[in-house]
């Protein structure tokens, strides 16, 4: 069996006839469907029912579909990585959520291209969950996020997890709580979250949180981004849960305060290829925990 077995019976099953796969195909029906026939003597079983117009699908046949869609599908993720590893020139192509630019990822970059000047470095704007069909399609190299989200494809590994503080403006009394607050006390708050698409994302991991301690925000309200979520907040329309990271962005009457809860944290993820465990990857961690040693930050290191 060749993987063009593969795809004259996936074109056939999508096609629902051997008439119109043939003609996607570009080759002639007869030679068509000897090729099924020999694939279900290959396999013995029947893939079709008999006489169905149109074509249908036995129930051998439909889990076989499935299947060969699966292994196609892998087979051009294969091909796609070979030949990115293959390039000449090499090129990084890390994805990154936008908050992690106001954190530590801008030096890891930094220190990334100084380390390694033959190397091109691309950066690209995504959601986690983006980066994980953009890995596996060999788009990016890299991805750097705050969600747990598995897939066999993918290795994901946890570089620290950041605190989680609270937004407000100067005159609300929750300022007033210089050591901090507790999740329980924006309950009756108006709470900002960001970014409104796509989901999973920060917003979702807040709620979570939440919902983790048995408490449900009353008022939420969705916006775009982290800059007018503050933008609102320095306006005293309500409140805000950010990273620590983003205590970087000041802006007249913007506070920032610690919040006490333990499980207030948010995970900062650095996702790769399962199977890569190239010189490139390996240096990308070196400077990562050269950074974090600099800034005096807790890890547990990982090492490929």
């Amino acid at each position: 069996m060749e993987l063009r077995h593969l795809r004259y019976y996936v074109a056939v099953v999508e096609e629902q006839s051997f008439t119109k796969a043939a003609e996607k195909l570009f080759i002639a029906q007869p030679p068509l469907s000897r090729q099924i026939q020999n694939l279900e003597a290959e396999l013995g079983v029947q893939l079709f029912e008999r006489g169905s117009r149109p074509l249908k699908t036995t129930e051998a046949g439909q889990f076989f579909y499935q299947h060969a869609v699966k292994l196609l599908s892998n087979a051009e993720e294969v091909k796609t990585m070979t030949q990115r590893v293959g390039l000449v020139e090499k090129t990084v192509t890390m994805g990154f959520v936008g908050s992690l630019l106001y954190g530590l990822l801008p030096k890891i970059v930094y220190l990334f291209r100084q380390q390694q000047p033959h190397l091109k470095i691309e950066l690209i704007e995504m959601s986690t969950k983006d980066q994980i069909q953009a890995l596996k399609e060999g788009r990016i190299d890299v991805g750097f996020g705050r969600l747990r989200i598995s897939d066999p494809a993918v290795r994901r590994v946890l570089l620290r997890e950041e605190p989680l503080m609270l937004a407000a403006h100067s005159s609300h009394p929750l300022t007033a709580h210089k050591q901090g607050v507790y999740l329980s006390d924006l309950v009756d708050e108006n709470l900002f979250l960001y970014p409104s698409h796509p989901k999973p994302n920060f917003s979702t991991q807040v709620q979570s949180l939440f919902s983790e301690y048995g408490l449900e925000p009353k008022h939420l309200k969705e916006v775009r981004e982290i800059q007018l979520a503050l933008g609102l907040v320095a306006a005293g329309e309500g409140i805000c849960v950010v990273p620590e990271s983003a205590r970087t962005i000041q802006l007249p009457h913007l506070n920032y305060i610690p919040i006490l809860d333990d499980a207030a944290r948010s995970p900062i993820f650095l996702a790769i290829r399962s199977m890569d465990e190239s010189e490139d990857i390996r240096s990308l961690f070196d400077c990562i925990y050269q950074v974090y040693d600099l800034e005096a930050i807790k890890y547990d290191r990982a090492f490929i």
